[in-house]
């Protein structure tokens, strides 16, 4: 892939169409190597771009993973080109999207995701989430604790965003993803929802813990309220002061997921 289609990989629609996103930086690098190992997966196919500084880097973390990847080399001015950042450190990883995030579309349901996550605990769903460092915050949180399964509703913002993959810290690599999944065809899925509401029930109550899926809504106008009553799903509230009328959506997840793993 020529380096200018590579700076292309910064917008989701040629993510789509190339099928591959970037992972920037020493960190992400390695936990994106660590996770590939573990998973015996083949990373053959992902692509290392490096500046000439980073040589040593490599040498130094002596990795058999590294001689198995492209590695190109390139100037620190086409660094600059590559990299969404400032000040770029100098490394950055293409890597290819998995097959069920290129194919699915709004409208549609991914195949592959009753099979890989069918064993998980509890589903947290994003409707119309648009912050990237929310999303980032929240796949941390997930990562953490474990036995979640994120589902992003369509008009969403793409997981695969560089600043959302830098603000996850790795923790994209860890947790079970399903995009474009339509708020009308949860019903079809789970028989038991819940959602935050100022006027809820306290999520310290022991029935909490009770549901399948977790609605949460975009920052500024939540979950529709008629989908809601469709669903028939059950209001619960995190007590607080009462000084504020509002969480910041990624501490309210992190506050309930927490609250279901206590």
């Amino acid at each position: 892939m020529k380096l200018s289609d590579v700076k292309k990989l910064h917008q989701k629609k040629y993510r789509t169409q190339f099928g591959y996103y970037l992972v920037e930086g020493e960190h992400l690098v390695l936990e994106l190597l660590n996770v590939a190992q573990q998973n015996s997966q083949q990373i053959g196919d992902i692509t290392l771009y490096v500046t000439a500084d980073y040589a040593s880097w490599l040498e130094q973390h002596g990795r058999t993973s590294f001689q198995q990847m492209r590695v190109e080399t390139v100037s620190s001015q086409q660094m600059q080109q590559l990299s969404d950042t400032k000040s770029p450190q100098g490394i950055i990883a293409r890597v290819p999207l998995p097959p069920a995030i290129i194919s699915t579309e709004p409208g549609e349901k991914n195949s592959s995701g009753e099979s890989q996550c069918k064993n998980l605990r509890k589903y947290i769903y994003l409707y119309e989430v648009q912050d990237p460092g929310n999303l980032g915050t929240i796949l941390r949180t997930l990562a953490w604790f474990g036995n979640f399964t994120l589902l992003l509703s369509p008009n969403s913002v793409d997981p695969y965003n560089s600043k959302v993959v830098r603000s996850s810290m790795g923790a994209i690599f860890h947790v079970d993803l399903e995009l474009n999944v339509p708020l009308e065809n949860l019903g079809e899925r789970f028989e038991r929802f819940a959602f935050l509401d100022m006027n809820g029930e306290k999520i310290t109550s022991k029935t909490f813990s009770d549901y399948q899926c977790y609605l949460f809504g975009n920052e500024a106008r939540g979950v529709p309220k008629e989908a809601l009553s469709q669903l028939n799903a059950t209001a619960y509230t995190i007590k607080g002061s009462g000084k504020i009328d509002s969480l910041n959506l990624a501490s309210a997840v992190n506050i309930c997921t927490y609250e279901l793993c206590r």
